[in-house]
């Protein structure tokens, strides 16, 4: 045949159009948006900006919402959110060096950092050196305005504590007897729990207990065993609720809609009325009302509630996009990781965050009780800050560890700069600009 030399008919390619205005556009969206969702960096981007942008709301709200109680303090309006910046400087510094840490450097820390916490709670319980807030002798006064909270280190140290040695018991596969799975995480962590609840902060415990059940539940405790454990805390925790008059009225205070004869309701039903009143652009940055005085812990348990009225539902919805983002990224760490120590140390971490701020959101909306604990990465609180942004760097290294996000890493280019090769000289220098290359080819009008 002609155009053929073999005399077969050539072989005809059909060429496929561009993309035209009749397909679907929300279909390019989402096959986009699902490229984009699977690449090997997505983790680390979220954790990196979400924790970012959740810290850097967190000091605006901060400064919104405790310039009353500073002012009625007789201290300048600026005085929270200045010790808060303080502790965001020295948690970067933190998440920094976690976040470049390697991970047999964070189980070595583990053993020092358990003993350094346990030590400290047990020292909070000696008189003249502990100090009661609100009821709670949880606090180590060091000098001046500055205090800090052991209890929120011992969150840290069950973490990594736990990570390390249920990963060294799943190495020597011991993990398949149920004593070995048990022994000795729930008794060390039954001993923070007691440290703590000597103190009365029941929140912190619930979130403690939420830490312990997160690392039995990642290491495939079978259900007989895990609903075992469940069934003595939850006993434990119903003699401690009966037991104290204030936690029986947090729990009464749950979807109140009415103060109540004594007052008892009267945080919870204000920060409903901080919500109510946001409407869904909220009354504008520092014009809250809430915040004169009727709300109580307005920059620290109830600091959420005040978001909602100044920036709306569109801001709380947006607190809670950057946590749920958040939440889904320790998630994906965890479960694509084949070390057992970082699976357990991203799963106990998410658990940690995510528990925590359901919590407090819960309690702000009515649906939970008022448990007295701070809004990850938030709230206003040096103490509660720094063990978070540690642990965020955790999640970020491990993130960065993950063979596909290594390779991606190796693989990005300066922008500007010098390429250096292994240990050669610098090669030339390359800038990315918005000029397009110019052709070597030469046009039809040079000669």
């Amino acid at each position: 045949m002609p155009g053929s030399r073999t005399g077969r008919p050539p072989v005809r390619r059909t060429v496929r159009p561009p993309a035209g205005p009749c397909e679907n556009p929300v279909a390019r969206l989402l096959t986009r948006a699902r490229r984009a969702w699977d690449r090997p960096l997505t983790a680390y981007y979220l954790i990196l900006g979400g924790s970012l942008l959740i810290t850097v709301l967190g000091l605006v709200m901060v400064y919104s919402a405790s310039q009353i109680t500073a002012l009625q303090m007789s201290l300048p309006g600026s005085y929270f959110f200045r010790k808060q910046l303080l502790a965001a400087v020295i948690g970067a510094g933190l998440l920094y060096a976690a976040s470049r840490m390697p991970v047999k450097l964070h189980r070595a820390l583990a053993y020092p950092i358990l003993a350094g916490a346990v030590f400290l709670m047990a020292l909070v319980q000696v008189p003249g050196i502990g100090v009661a807030v609100n009821g709670n002798q949880n606090w180590i006064s060091l000098g001046g305005s500055f205090q800090i909270q052991p209890s929120e280190f011992g969150k840290l140290a069950l973490i990594l504590w736990g990570a390390d040695l249920l990963a060294r018991k799943q190495d020597k596969r011991l993990m398949a007897q149920w004593k070995h799975m048990l022994v000795p995480l729930v008794p060390v962590a039954f001993l923070l729990l007691g440290l703590i609840m000597l103190g009365g902060d029941m929140g912190t415990a619930i979130i403690l207990t939420a830490i312990l059940f997160g690392l039995l539940w990642l290491a495939g405790a079978p259900t007989r065993l895990f609903v075992g454990v469940l069934a003595v805390a939850g006993a434990i925790g119903t003699v401690l609720i009966k037991t104290n008059s204030n936690r029986l009225d947090r729990f009464a205070c749950i979807g109140a809609t009415e103060m109540g004869p004594d007052g008892s309701c009267w945080q919870a039903v204000h920060g409903i009325y901080a919500l109510a009143s946001g409407g869904l652009f909220g009354s504008g940055l520092g014009a809250s009302v809430e915040k004169w005085g009727q709300l109580p812990e307005a920059h620290t348990d109830f600091i959420f509630a005040v978001t909602g009225e100044e920036l709306g539902l569109a801001g709380t919805l947006s607190v809670l996009a950057l946590f749920a983002a958040l939440g889904y990224a320790g998630i994906r760490v965890a479960g694509r990781t084949e070390d057992p120590f970082v699976r357990y140390a991203a799963g106990g971490v998410t658990t940690w965050i995510t528990a925590q701020a359901v919590i407090n959101m819960g309690a702000v909306l009515g649906l939970l009780p008022i448990a007295g604990v701070p809004l990850p990465l938030f709230s206003y609180g040096g103490s509660a800050l720094l063990p978070t942004m540690f642990a965020i760097g955790l999640l970020i290294a491990f993130a960065r560890d993950e063979p596909a996000a290594r390779a991606a890493l190796a693989m990005r280019q300066p922008r500007f700069g010098r390429k250096r090769g292994a240990g050669g000289p610098a090669g030339p220098r390359r800038w990315n600009t918005m000029r397009r290359r110019t052709s070597a080819v030469r046009t039809s009008g040079e000669r």
